[in-house]
């Protein structure tokens, strides 16, 4: 099934095209094209965005492009009538955005080439769903959350972030931090951008990107710029670098906090393991600075709860403690992998068991139903006990071994934390 974010970058394409072909004078062909991209955009709206900011945009857009192809639409059929003598082309667009775009078109593509950037399908990630962490997440919500809920707070001196930067050992949880910032804020505009948006093979044009960038964001506000692991665009200048890098960083500069951009509404999230690379001058502009540590006990507890979750399984409370303090050093992503490895081998009994036993349980196909039929896999010693293969099973008669403290056991035993040197805070 074809994703959201495939869809719309369908429908940006449809758009690009039928200009493209609208310049040739091709008209016929540009009408075709302009109703192809409006039906997706139209799609769009109606089943994937229902509310919020995004569906305003994509509404925006529609109306734009169905008002063009209504234009052609009457110059064909003038011109078939015979009726169309003294213009040989439908009028120019006549709004002002559309004459700035004639003008460069280099910016339209470099703006179309951002589009992709911006995330509508929201992540569907909840404050909730971050375990522990609370520091970081208040101090989101006061940057992000408030300001738009009760803009009347932050009247006079009391102004928002405008740049706050998570930093902290791989694993802990900043990009999904940012996951949960998309999905809470629904009135903004969230970018969700990457070295691969901004960095270009032409010369000049990746410091365009940067300045398109903060441009768009400026344009949708409220609106929340995240680029993760900024220290692979941001890192300390010198002199071995590059011309085409040390243009970015400047440009970076320039529109986080030079004069004439007005940033009001404009938020940047910056992401990264290796914050002391980042250049100085990048740095000062993240004026808020969020260390996110390795899960103390009783946030590791919660994230094996919330990757266990709705598995079936016999793990007691007391057991989830011990397992909590038995991770000290690991990382969220860590406990992730370790817990995705254990429930996995309830999946390899079944692989290398040699006989089975007929059982009843809830129906693999209609959880509703109770089956007493089913074949779960066993001992050889079980007085039940068939001797089969999984391959003999049928694919409606499996019931999967509940997942147990054994299992999470046997590979806690090879799991290790990806990086020991994040139990000391970094400094810079």
């Amino acid at each position: 099934m074809t994703s959201t974010s495939a869809k719309l970058q369908k429908a940006n394409d449809f758009i690009l095209k039928a200009e493209e072909e609208e310049k040739k004078k091709n008209y016929a062909e540009a009408l075709r094209l302009y109703t192809q991209g409006i039906d997706y955009f139209v799609h769009l709206t109606r089943y994937d965005y229902k509310e919020g900011k995004p569906k305003e945009v994509l509404q925006g857009k529609c109306a734009e492009y169905l008002e063009r192809a209504e234009i052609i639409k009457k110059y064909l059929k003038k011109q078939k009538n015979g009726s169309q003598k003294d213009e040989a082309q439908p009028p120019a667009k006549s709004n002002e955005d559309s004459d700035n775009e004639s003008e460069d078109p280099e910016k339209k593509k470099l703006v179309n080439q951002l589009e992709s950037a911006i995330v509508m399908e929201k992540p569907n990630v909840k404050w909730s769903d971050v375990a522990g962490l609370e520091g970081a997440k208040e101090a989101l919500k006061e940057a992000v959350i408030l300001p738009i809920k009760f803009p009347h707070l932050f009247t006079g001196r009391r102004k928002p972030w405008k740049g706050i930067l998570l930093y902290g050992p791989p694993g802990t949880g900043k990009s999904y931090l940012a996951k949960a910032v998309a999905t809470e804020a629904s009135n903004s505009t969230f970018f969700s951008v990457s070295s691969s948006d901004l960095v270009s093979k032409w010369l000049g044009e990746s410091e365009k990107l940067v300045k398109n960038l903060f441009e768009m964001g400026r344009q949708h506000k409220p609106s929340i710029i995240f680029i993760d692991e900024i220290d692979s665009l941001c890192s300390t200048r010198s002199d071995q670098e590059s011309e085409s890098a040390r243009r970015i960083k400047t440009e970076f500069l320039v529109q986080m906090q030079g004069v004439g951009n007005d940033n009001d509404g404009v938020l940047v999230v910056g992401a990264t393991n290796i914050p002391w690379v980042l250049d100085s001058g990048i740095r000062r502009r993240f004026e808020k600075r969020i260390y996110i540590p390795l899960p103390e006990v009783n946030g590791r507890l919660d994230i094996f709860k919330l990757n266990v979750r709705d598995t079936s399984h016999t793990l007691t409370e007391s057991d989830f403690k011990i397992l909590a303090e038995g991770t000290e050093g690991f990382s969220g992503a860590d406990i992730a992998v370790l817990v995705q490895d254990a429930l996995m081998q309830p999946v390899r009994k079944v692989q290398t068991a040699t006989h089975f036993k007929k059982v009843s349980g809830k129906c693999p196909t209609d959880p509703t139903l109770i089956s007493y039929d089913l074949l779960t896999p066993c001992s050889p010693g079980d007085p039940e006990a068939l001797e089969m293969s999984w391959i003999d099973v049928p694919g409606n008669k499996l019931l999967e071994p509940e997942f147990t403290m054994a299992d999470i056991r046997l590979s806690m035993k090879k799991a290790k934390p990806t990086d020991e040197k994040g139990l000391v805070q970094l400094s810079f």
